[in-house]
C-alpha cells in the first residue's frame, strides 16, 4: 500500500516535469506576439495557473487507473510536450495543429479507458480535455490568420 502512495507523487511529478519541459518555450517569444490570435486568447499568466493544475489532475487520473492505461497516458505526455516545441520552439503552428487534434483524439480514447475502470479518474481527466479543445481553437486561429 505504501508504494501505490508514492506512486500517485511519481505519475504528478512525471506530468510536471513534461510539462515544465514543454513550458520552457514560453509564449513571450516576440514570433508569438507578432502573430493574430483569436479574439479569446487568454493572458499568458492563465495559462501559468491552469497548466500545473491540470497536470496535477492528470497525474492523480493516472494514478487511479496506471495498470491499465500508464503506456497510453506517457503516450499523451510525449505528444502534450512536442505540441509546445512544434509551436513554440520551431514556430510550426500547422505541425502543432496536427499534433493537438492527435492528442484530442489519444486522450478521448484514454478517458473512454478510465471510464471503465476508475470513473473518478475519468471526470478529473475532463478539464484536461477540455482545454486541449480550447487550446486547438486558438492554435486553428493561428493558423488560418497567420
Amino acid at each position: 500500500m505504501l508504494k501505490n502512495k508514492y506512486l500517485v507523487f511519481l505519475y504528478i511529478l512525471i506530468a510536471l516535469v513534461l510539462g515544465g519541459l514543454s513550458s520552457s518555450n514560453t509564449a513571450s517569444d516576440p514570433w508569438y506576439q507578432d502573430l493574430i490570435k483569436s479574439s479569446l486568447n487568454p493572458p499568458g499568466y492563465v495559462f501559468g495557473i491552469v497548466w500545473p493544475i491540470l497536470y496535477i489532475l492528470m497525474g492523480i487520473s493516472a494514478f487511479l487507473t496506471y495498470s491499465k492505461v500508464y503506456k497510453l497516458f506517457l503516450l499523451q505526455l510525449v505528444f502534450n510536450t512536442m505540441w509546445s516545441w512544434l509551436f513554440f520552439a520551431f514556430h510550426q503552428p500547422l505541425i502543432a495543429l496536427i499534433d493537438i487534434y492527435l492528442l484530442i483524439g489519444l486522450n478521448i480514447y484514454l478517458i473512454n479507458l478510465m471510464w471503465g475502470i476508475n470513473k473518478l479518474a475519468a471526470y478529473l481527466f475532463l478539464p484536461y480535455i477540455i482545454w486541449l479543445l480550447f487550446a486547438s481553437h486558438l492554435n486553428l486561429v493561428i493558423v488560418i490568420f497567420n
